[in-house]
């Protein structure tokens, strides 16, 4: 599975649960500065707000912007609704991993959103401070869904410079981050057992 990051809490997930390469696309939007794709091809797209002001995705992809749970081409999408209505937050089950990604409100997290997302293999949580979740928060949230693998977005860069720094995280949560290039690939066998492990990719 290789996960980039495309500015805000847009993320690329490119999977392969069968013999097909899958994208997944989560979040894409026009940002008001900075760089971001004009076009990205996907296989499945996911909104985390009803409401977005997206790019144009190419290749007629499977959308999804409702709580509810399907499955498309071997991969299982489940979305969940978040404290608000207006929030939706999801889980994606492929190559025997699941990973969370925590859309783009700052409303904590309820019992029936912590019963659906504990225990993930991987977590793509914002953690920037702007429209979505400060560090304090977001390390209260690492705690409490215990993933293996943490994969922090929305902080500053190019497309949010008003955005805490990722350090801000870092300091919080305890944990010294593997700086990576622009994506992560990540595998099951490889997965950490013990402790977790946090992925800082750069944005593609």
């Amino acid at each position: 599975m290789h996960i980039s990051w495309l500015g805000g809490t847009a993320i690329k997930i490119q999977t392969k649960p069968f013999d097909t390469d899958i994208t997944i696309i989560i979040n894409p939007y026009k940002p008001v500065q900075g760089d971001f794709p004009r076009s990205l091809l996907s296989d499945i797209a996911l909104f985390s707000a009803r409401s977005h002001n997206t790019i144009t995705l190419m290749g007629n992809p499977f959308l999804l912007e409702t709580p509810g749970e399907c499955e498309i081409k071997g991969v299982l999408v489940h979305g969940i609704e978040g404290k608000t209505p207006e929030e939706i937050l999801f889980r994606i089950d492929s190559e025997h991993m699941s990973v969370a990604h925590l859309g783009s409100g700052k409303t904590p997290l309820g019992n029936q959103q912590i019963d659906a997302l504990q225990g993930v293999d991987i977590l793509i949580l914002p953690v920037g401070g702007v429209d979505t979740y400060d560090a304090e928060t977001a390390t209260k949230i690492a705690n409490m869904l215990e993933p293996r693998v943490i994969i922090p977005v929305a902080y500053r860069c190019d497309n949010d410079p008003k955005a805490d720094p990722i350090e801000t995280f870092l300091k919080e949560i305890g944990i010294p981050g593997e700086k990576t290039e622009k994506k992560v690939i990540l595998k099951k066998k490889d997965l950490p057992q013990e402790e977790t492990k946090i992925f800082v990719v750069s944005k593609e």
